[in-house]
């Protein structure tokens, strides 16, 4: 039924079969258009063409709806009617998937440490001011000057507590750093903490080739679905962790120039929530992957309502164009309706405006690069229906599918080695020592440990005691706290408040009924 030619994927029939040619597949593209117009099945057929190809996919899942396309298409009765209309035949096809979820529920969890997030993307991230974002980027330097590995979020709380106490002493080289410029970079933390982002961050962090995948058994490229019907209600969230994979993808593949098809094809739905409020130097930085980011083999699909979604200077990169019907209703429809339209190559037998705002589901105006790279002429077009089911599977097959799936047991149990948190609480106890303090948990003078007694507050002090080296006073029987002292109290805060949030949140959960939230 795929009607896809050598070298070209079969999209959908106007006067004449449009096709996506793979060649110029990594010249990116776009698809927009109104809710309910037809977008979602126009991205699974197009996810389909590529997988066939053997081109792997990445594409965001926002209401589970692609999770069908691993399962054989069932023939209903508009698909079957639609490929009346294009003269195809229809034939059901499964595809290999791959599910991930950022929360590790629905697939298998993603993650990235925090230094391959990087002080831009975080700054973002956590919504921060330009002073702000200068601090946290001292946190970074500092940490890879002295060699402190940033993986999750305890390690950037220890070094931003390590920062503050050495406040002076950095002064002089990367310039002020104020207590309540970390102290709000602290509390931005919490909130995206709050947000689940503590399970994103970590290790073992994703592995690019677990996405660039193809099955052995039919040459078919893998489609790696992230769930993101939770993500989204952290848009924040969702962005920075797709732009993310977009940098890593662009650091770490070689330069191809232009391949017969793509290495990998990215699709970025609800494309409009990584420009929202994006700082000058985040548009930049997207507009600098978007641009050299094809000589890598990588192509980059964004999905969205509205053209005027995107900047002009990302809007020109896409090449490859996908229209479906918009509404007039208000002056901004009305201006969306025209800038799509002036996007297009004329076609002198279509007034592109008027014909955006009468589609019907399913139909596009299309412009795809033909030749050396021009767009070919708009044209009204009957989008193909998928090979494979249309709308999400059970919870049940999801399930049957992580199990089965190439990654499977690779990153589903999180890994906690060795890294800033630890490696500064080493140092604290060492100053501690060094210093003449009594080893944690031993007797003085014929007495008991002080835990001994304390009851609950004493097993939490006697656990803190063993990573810093002493007591809460060792430091002031002989006056001032030393440095390592100094750090090993802050990093201990941090562990007491989040050993504190933990608990609240156990008696909470018992007393409200058991939140479903985590």
């Amino acid at each position: 039924m795929s009607g896809d030619v050598d070298g070209k994927i079969f999209v959908g029939k106007s006067e004449k079969p449009e096709y996506l040619t793979l060649k110029l597949a990594n010249r990116h593209g776009l698809a927009t258009g109104a809710t309910g117009t037809g977008k979602t099945v126009t991205l699974q057929t197009l996810a389909e063409g590529f997988s066939r190809a053997g081109v792997p996919v990445f594409a965001a899942d926002i209401k589970g709806d692609l999770s069908g396309i691993s399962m054989p298409g069932e023939g209903q009765q508009w698909i079957l009617d639609r490929c009346a209309e294009i003269g195809v035949e229809y034939e059901p096809d499964e595809f290999p998937v791959i599910f991930w979820d950022l929360f590790g529920e629905q697939g298998h969890p993603v993650r990235a440490t925090v230094s391959e997030m990087g002080p831009l993307l975080l700054a973002r991230l956590m919504n921060l001011n330009e002073i702000q974002e200068g601090v946290l980027n001292v946190v970074f330097r500092v940490a890879d000057e002295q060699g402190l590995l940033l993986l999750d979020l305890k390690d950037l709380r220890a070094m931003l507590a390590f920062v503050a106490e050495n406040a002076s002493s950095l002064t002089t080289t990367y310039g002020n750093v104020s207590a309540a410029t970390v102290g709000a970079i602290q509390r931005a933390l919490l909130v995206l903490e709050n947000q689940g982002a503590d399970k994103f961050f970590g290790e073992p962090a994703l592995k690019i080739t677990d996405i660039m995948r193809t099955d052995p058994r039919n040459g078919y490229g893998y489609i790696s679905l992230l769930a993101a019907d939770k993500l989204m209600s952290s848009p924040q969230l969702y962005a920075s962790f797709l732009l993310w994979l977009l940098s890593e993808l662009f650091e770490e593949l070689p330069e191809i120039g232009d391949p017969d098809k793509p290495k990998v094809v990215f699709f970025f739905d609800e494309a409009h929530l990584l420009f929202d409020e994006a700082p000058k130097a985040l548009l930049q930085k997207i507009e600098q992957v978007v641009r050299l980011i094809r000589s890598k083999g990588v192509g980059v699909y964004f999905v969205t309502q509205n053209p005027l979604d995107v900047p002009e200077t990302v809007l020109a990169q896409l090449g490859n164009r996908v229209q479906h019907a918009l509404r007039a209703f208000t002056p901004r429809d009305q201006k969306a309706v025209k800038a799509a339209a002036d996007t297009f190559r004329p076609n002198p037998q279509l007034n592109t405006a008027q014909v955006i705002t009468e589609l019907g589901k399913g139909e596009a105006l299309i412009s795809m690069l033909e030749g050396n790279g021009t767009p070919s002429i708009v044209e009204r077009t009957l989008i193909a229906p998928p090979a494979g089911r249309v709308g999400p599977v059970t919870p049940e097959l999801r399930r049957v599918g992580i199990q089965q799936s190439p990654v499977a047991g690779v990153y589903d149990t999180p890994v906690d080695r060795d890294s800033a948190y630890e490696m500064l609480a080493k140092r604290a106890q060492a100053g501690a020592e060094q210093a003449g303090a009594p080893p944690a948990g031993t007797a003085k003078d014929g007495q008991q440990p002080a835990e001994a007694d304390a009851g609950g507050g004493g097993i939490l002090d006697s656990v803190l005691g063993g990573i810093f080296g002493g007591g809460s006073s060792s430091g002031t029987r002989r006056g001032r706290m030393t440095i390592g002292e100094q750090v090993g109290r802050q990093v201990a805060r941090s562990v007491t408040t989040q050993v504190t949030n933990t608990i609240t949140k156990a008696i909470l959960r018992g007393v409200l009924g058991g939140s479903s939230r985590r």
